[in-house]
């Protein structure tokens, strides 16, 4: 069935109006016809091989063309190859215990078939003896009345049947004997070998043409190859104006710019140039109805954006199953393997199929999606990878209460389920904690000799040496608006986690935060914009969308509101290659975490790097405040001082409580940030100012940044009536 635009059905009218108009004038010149039947206006279609085939040849067609890679991507990757050999030896090995198991019922379809094949070889001898194959021919010959003719096939006929008589007979005679002879003479394993041999050839002639000697292996669904006349209209029923404007004027009007092809062996890959004003956009928000079009599954149907190109370049996938529905691949690291976070740790499958790995090193990550989608399980999968490196001291927190970091208990250096005043207080201490430690690490790395340390971060070399503390620290929040929204302590937990995704990647300090509402309450934008990976399950709208992939994904097409219920764990991951891409994100159940976890535990005990909470050595946090800063500044800052300098509080405040203010080490100017940073809950009522003083070092006054004593008097003061520390 053709459709209006039709490019078949467009050629075959020109080709009708063009041999009908020199059928009617005789005059008319046939090279001129030809001319135009061959011209650069005929239509091809893109899929067709002469549509791969360019008219014009030059040199700069080659330096900007895209060239094929000589050996295939999956070929390159060591994962990916030796996966696809696991997955052939798989195969043939269950194809050959499938039919070693039915050889018994294979061999007794051959016994009940032979004599059907003796029958048939007794026959086929016959034919062949009498010349049975000439028989029509010499029918001919007595329906025409060609008695010569007649005559010749006869005399031809009977010297055939006299020769093929006699060596039928000669053979009959000769297997007869031989076939006696070996029965008296050979032992009884060769007669039986004989006979099965004899059976099963006679059986394979004897066999129905309908009914194969072996059963089916494989269960094959057909998925119909897409056409370029199946895109095209498929996207004219979308109802989306500019395309079906654009179609009425011109049915060319939606252009290939490459043949569609098979990708991955899991389905077709159609590069889409939309009419002028169409964006990807309006296609990637009528999914469902595209996937209608097409008759697909709605989960074999992903149209995705290449806004490198222009925003109209769609790049469609229609995978030959459903990705929602189709089997999962186990997660390679499921059953052994170590990992090194300075290297790609696998974490899904894209839509066709290929592993898909992303590099936790020097990157902080966010997660969102609405609730049952599967971002806890793909957050607790980045933490599953990361506990497989030795060296990781791992600090998960599951705020929704719930238990599902539970399976990481036993190897986490910290460790809480819940948001209770404990639970907060608990996870502050340990933000504070691991503020100090990175900072400490700043100066580690600072120190190092340049050949040692020559990017000023953390390497996988300097990870490995215990001496320098520089091992990799991992943090996970699943559900982090219950941090950054708290009443009393939201504004330190987002001051210090802002610091942990800017500053910490590079020295090894790597954070990850998961909710079910990205906005700018729940998600912070110091964190949002700051974090290099980013994984968007299911979301309802634009806001959300852009607050996890980045501001203008929706507008570009990477659009992860066109999920739907089903597609639990699959999302777009963006930060790990050029464009984000669509993948499923490995599935660990609970039972399976507690095995990959009992692994990760005798690994890091072998290792010796079992820490804090794994050990039951969580009395080294505070699990209250049992301090306030404002006080403590007016303890170290007597009344008698009503201006000081913020490097000298800070000395003050190092030598009185060094655990919780570990800023002795530092310059003097690192030392007022680190005062200015703590005062960040209170920057309103304690506002930084330049102060004078006198530097003791050199006995000459300056201005420096520093704090006024009745301010934080004020502040106190507002802090006891509010009971905030």
């Amino acid at each position: 069935m053709t459709t209006p635009n039709d490019p078949e059905r467009d050629w075959d009218a020109a080709l009708v109006d063009l041999t009908g108009d020199a059928q009617d004038n005789p005059g008319a010149d046939p090279d001129t016809t030809t001319a135009v039947l061959d011209g650069p206006d005929r239509p091809r279609r893109v899929d067709s091989p002469e549509a791969q085939r360019s008219d014009v040849v030059s040199l700069d067609m080659f330096r900007t063309a895209e060239r094929r890679p000589i050996v295939p991507a999956w070929a390159k990757s060591k994962a990916e190859f030796l996966a696809a050999t696991r997955w052939v030896a798989k195969h043939y090995a269950h194809v050959t215990g499938y039919h070693a198991l039915r050889s018994p019922k294979y061999a007794g379809r051959l016994a009940v078939r032979a004599p059907r094949g003796v029958a048939r070889t007794i026959r086929g001898a016959g034919r062949w003896a009498s010349d049975a194959e000439g028989h029509p021919v010499r029918l001919a010959a007595v329906r025409r009345e060609d008695a010569d003719e007649y005559l010749k096939l006869s005399r031809q006929r009977d010297d055939r049947v006299r020769a093929r008589t006699i060596i039928l007979a000669a053979s009959v005679v000769l297997g007869v004997a031989g076939a006696v002879v070996f029965w008296a003479m050979a032992p009884t394993s060769a007669r039986i070998v004989a006979v099965a041999v004899a059976t099963a050839i006679m059986g394979a002639v004897g066999a129905p043409a309908d009914r194969p000697l072996l059963d089916t292996v494989t269960s094959m669904r057909h998925a119909p190859k897409l056409t370029s006349d199946m895109v095209t209209h498929a996207l004219s029923v979308l109802g989306i104006a500019g395309v079906t404007q654009a179609l009425a004027k011109n049915p060319k009007a939606i252009d290939f710019p490459s043949p569609i092809q098979r990708e991955a062996g899991a389905g077709w890959r159609a590069e889409v140039d939309l009419p002028p004003g169409v964006t990807v956009s309006e296609v990637a928000d009528r999914r469902e109805k595209l996937a209608a079009a097409l008759s697909r599954p709605l989960g074999c149907v992903w149209p995705e954006g290449n806004a490198e190109v222009h925003p109209g370049r769609l790049v469609l996938f229609v995978a030959d199953e459903d990705m929602s529905r189709s089997k999962a691949k186990p997660w390679p690291l499921l059953k052994s393997g170590v990992v090194d976070l300075f290297e790609p740790v696998p974490f899904g499958v894209d839509a066709r199929g290929r592993l898909v790995e992303v590099t936790l090193m020097f990157a902080s990550g966010i997660m969102g999606a609405i609730p049952r989608m599967g971002k806890t399980f793909s957050l607790r999968l980045v933490l599953l990878a990361a506990c497989l490196d030795p060296r990781t001291e791992l600090h998960a927190y599951d705020l929704k209460g719930t238990g599902d970091f539970s399976a990481l208990e036993p190897v986490a250096h910290r460790y809480r389920a819940g948001d209770d005043d404990d639970d907060i207080a608990y996870a502050l201490a340990d933000m504070r904690e691991l503020r100090a430690e990175m900072r400490r690490r700043t100066k580690v790395i600072r120190d190092l000799p340049r050949d040692v340390c020559p990017e000023n971060k953390v390497t996988g070399e300097l990870a490995s040496k215990k001496s320098l503390g520089l091992h990799p620290i991992v943090l996970g929040v699943d559900e982090c608006q219950r941090w950054f929204e708290h009443p009393e302590h939201g504004k330190e937990f987002t001051e210090i986690c802002e610091d942990l995704v800017r500053r910490g990647p590079a020295t090894g300090v790597n954070v990850w935060f998961a909710t079910q509402r990205p906005d700018s309450k729940s998600l912070p934008t110091g964190i949002s914009s700051n974090a290099a990976l980013r994984f968007c399950l299911k979301v309802m709208g634009q806001v959300e969308n852009d607050m996890v992939l980045g501001t203008s994904a929706y507008r570009n097409g990477i659009r992860a509101t066109m999920f739907s219920r089903r597609d639990r764990g699959i999302g777009y991951l963006a930060g790990e290659g050029d464009d984000p891409q669509i993948v499923r994100s490995a599935y660990i159940d609970g039972p399976a975490a507690e095995i990959i976890v009992a692994r990760a535990r005798a690994m890091k005990d072998k290792a010796g790097t079992l820490t804090g909470h794994a050990l039951g050595a969580d009395t080294d946090v505070t699990t209250a405040p049992s301090y306030s800063l404002l006080a403590d500044i007016l303890a170290v800052v007597p009344a008698t001082e009503a201006k000081v300098w913020g490097e000298t509080v800070a000395a003050r405040l190092a030598e009185l409580r060094p655990d919780a203010y570990p800023w002795a080490g530092m310059e003097p100017a690192d030392r007022a940030n680190a005062l200015s940073a703590a005062l960040k809950p209170w920057r309103s009522a304690v506002p930084t100012r330049q102060v004078w003083g006198t530097d003791p070092t050199t006995n000459k006054g300056a201005n420096r940044k520093g704090i006024h004593r009745a301010d934080i008097e004020a502040a106190y003061a507002e802090s006891n009536q509010t009971g905030k520390p």
